[in-house]
């Protein structure tokens, strides 16, 4: 089943969705549209228990040139008008929180999301792929924190997530300099897990890491996504108090009587999320 939105095409089978930036004319570059359906979009596949896994992906040559600074341009009158009154930087800031709660809805959705990269994968789109739990490379690919190049702060979710996937010295680098990286300096730093020839190969790992993540009790997957969302800057002792009270929530389960019984009869568990 496909829909197609302005900005975005999702298609859903096998228990995944998939997440595509479909402006392929415009190098995916993301517009007004972009940033306000991802939100309903990402809660719909929060709340559809037939998907367990996401996946995002670009048409076209480039996954996503950034931000379209010249369609954004009615969206924020201040920069347009060079208002500097408190009221319009008070206007300001609320939309700029607005479109940190469009990346931020990736991350906070309960099912996780494997992000593919290829061709140019600069500014916002970067802020997206940051935002999800993994990130796959083509060969192609080209990835950039292109803000200072533009004279503006990365502001939507970069400078805070990708400390966090690559480190303090990597993120400084990279939002200092905005220097272009390749696909295997992104996986020698740790920003991809894995590298491949071309897109097509990169979609086919994307489904079949998908397709293993499927395999596994949804209670368990999801579960580990909230406990490592949460711990992130918390101590270990506050992690494992949270940690205890999160498996307290779903021991026992049918997930686990199922485990049980399939590795007594000698066959790979069918789990239901339950």
């Amino acid at each position: 089943m496909a829909t197609t939105y302005k900005f975005y095409k999702v298609e859903k089978k096998e228990h995944i969705a998939w997440v595509y930036l479909n402006r392929p004319e415009k190098k995916n570059a993301m517009g007004p549209d972009a940033w306000k359906e991802i939100i309903p979009i990402f809660a719909d596949i929060h709340n559809d228990d037939d998907i367990l896994v996401c996946i995002i992906a670009g048409e076209g040559k480039d996954f996503c040139s950034g931000i379209d600074i010249i369609g954004m341009a009615p969206e924020m009158p201040t920069l347009k008008n060079w208002d500097m009154s408190a009221s319009a930087k008070l206007k300001l800031f609320r939309i700029i929180s607005s479109l940190q709660d469009s990346i931020s809805c990736v991350e906070k959705c309960s099912k996780p999301v494997i992000c593919a990269f290829h061709g140019y994968c600069i500014g916002a789109g970067l802020d997206l792929g940051s935002a999800c739990d993994i990130r796959l490379a083509s060969e192609d690919a080209k990835i950039s924190l292109r803000e200072a190049a533009v004279a503006i702060i990365a502001d939507v979710g970069s400078l805070q997530r990708m400390p966090h996937i690559v480190g303090q010295g990597i993120t400084r680098e990279l939002a200092y300099t905005a220097k272009f990286i390749d696909a295997k300096r992104a996986k020698e730093v740790n920003l991809v897990n894995e590298v491949f020839p071309d897109k097509e190969s990169l979609l086919k790992g994307a489904h079949e890491m998908a397709l293993d993540i499927v395999k596994m009790s949804p209670l368990a997957v999801q579960g580990a996504k909230e406990v490592l969302n949460f711990c992130r800057g918390k101590s270990i002792a506050d992690g494992l108090e949270y940690v205890a009270a999160r498996s307290a929530l779903i021991l026992p389960s049918d997930d686990l009587a199922e485990t049980m019984t399939a590795f007594m009869e000698k066959r790979p568990p069918k789990f239901t999320g339950k």
